[in-house]
């Protein structure tokens, strides 16, 4: 399947030389782009015209690195789609519901329907795709008679800082796919925690029949609430210099975030919280035999993560939502119904809301316990966090109503309905 990388990018000037051959010279009033995403194909071919887009977004100052980051990303779901149904990019046959673009839209309405994709990701997942469109049909890139899309201007209204009502208009298409709002309380993105029972069971299956990377992968999740970007860039080094917290013994505190070469997300940086039982089995893996000779493999700047694939090279973000797509269609062949729709993420969830009942029935103030979980799971805002609190108290609530229903359900199933008084 395709592939998103990183790259150095270096801007070049072509000339020809004496000979009339083609020259290229490096530009030094021009600053290099650092990891310029890239898309690749499975034949190990780059898809120009992205890469293009990219570049062109990259180098102007108007697009934010993050945004061209996140944008390349959302190009990444669309390659995988395109490759994985083998359809070529540029098929716009006459039947509408055939076009490539019509059909991915379909998809992501799936996803987003069968809960696998939150709402707003669908919705900027689409809307960036047909950015990237734009920019190529503007370039002559597609070479496209029939039409992709129909264009319509929508019509917005604010209020402006004097409080006088306005309007703005921007355009929009029928391809746009609304950001609905999810009914129900759900968390990270638009996520749900697993049930107790169904991830011990997911451990326990993944330990039989998984790689034991992504075994460990997944256990790192669960217990220490980490995002999958965390766990694919955790180094040995920082294994070794996790340190225990002086004030609960068995826990150990990893340092991440910026200076540890710990991705996190936003740059936040704090600490892990690792029980010991799953330091230890991070430890082991790192001197395994299996390991070293990844290692041996590897680049001088990738020998030290931990986590390396059959060739050497560092676990990327798509890989392992591949690895975990493999393993869901697996596991519900096995009989597991509940990993239907699974994603990594969801480990996430499980630890957050896991630690935020264990605080909570421990005695702790709703207070210190919304402190400990923020700084457990790096959250940047205190508004996500609050999101675990509402989710536990609105599903207690729900259990107990259950539990009503229930027992009044039964009661009236079982009156005696001869009785006078019944």
């Amino acid at each position: 399947m395709a592939r998103l990388d990183y790259i150095h990018y270096d801007f070049h000037d072509a000339s020809l030389g004496e000979n009339g051959e083609l020259v290229w010279t490096k530009q030094t009033d021009k600053a290099p782009i650092e990891r310029l995403p890239q898309i690749y194909w499975a034949n190990h071919s780059g898809w120009d015209e992205v890469n293009a887009w990219a570049l062109d977004r990259a180098a102007s100052d108007t697009v934010d690195d993050e945004t061209v980051k996140r944008s390349m990303k959302y190009l990444y779901q669309y390659a995988d789609f395109i490759e994985g149904e083998q359809i070529d990019w540029r098929h716009f046959p006459i039947r509408r519901e055939q076009q490539v673009l019509r059909r991915f839209r379909k998809h992501l309405i799936k996803q987003r329907d069968e809960g696998t994709l939150a709402s707003s990701t669908v919705s900027n997942c689409m809307s960036t795709v047909i950015q990237f469109y734009r920019f190529a049909d503007l370039h002559n890139l597609i070479g496209n008679s029939a039409p992709m899309w129909k264009d319509r201007l929508a019509v917005i209204p604010f209020h402006d800082t004097a409080g006088f009502k306005r309007t703005a208009v921007r355009l929009s298409s029928d391809l746009s796919i609304p950001n609905r709002k999810t009914i129900g309380v759900r968390l990270e993105d638009g996520l749900l925690p697993l049930h107790a029972d169904h991830m011990n069971q997911l451990v326990a299956y993944t330990a039989k029949h998984a790689t034991e990377e992504l075994h460990l992968m997944l256990c790192t999740g669960f217990f220490t609430g980490a995002r999958v970007g965390t766990v694919t860039t955790l180094t040995v080094t920082s294994l070794q210099t996790a340190r225990e917290d002086p004030r609960t013994p068995g826990l150990f505190l990893l340092p991440v975030g910026p200076g540890t070469g710990i991705c996190t997300k936003f740059s936040v940086k704090g600490d892990l919280m690792v029980p010991k039982a799953v330091l230890d089995d991070l430890k082991k893996y790192s001197l395994s035999t299996e390991r070293l000779l990844r290692e041996a493999k590897a680049r001088p700047e990738h020998k030290d993560l931990l986590f390396l694939t059959r060739t050497g090279r560092p676990y990327a973000v798509g890989t392992v939502d591949r690895l975990v797509q493999d393993l869901r269609r697996r596991a519900v062949k096995a009989g597991m119904r509940f990993m239907a729709n699974f994603k990594f993420h969801q480990s996430r969830a499980t630890f957050g809301t896991w630690l935020l009942d264990v605080l909570l029935t421990s005695g702790a103030s709703p207070t210190d316990a919304l402190g400990i979980v923020r700084e457990a799971m790096l959250h940047k805002d205190e508004t996500t966090t609050m999101g675990y609190v509402k989710f536990r108290t609105t599903t207690r609530a729900k259990q107990k109503a259950a539990i009503a229903f229930n027992e009044a359900f039964t009661g009236f199933r079982s009156r005696d309905w001869d009785s006078e008084d019944a």
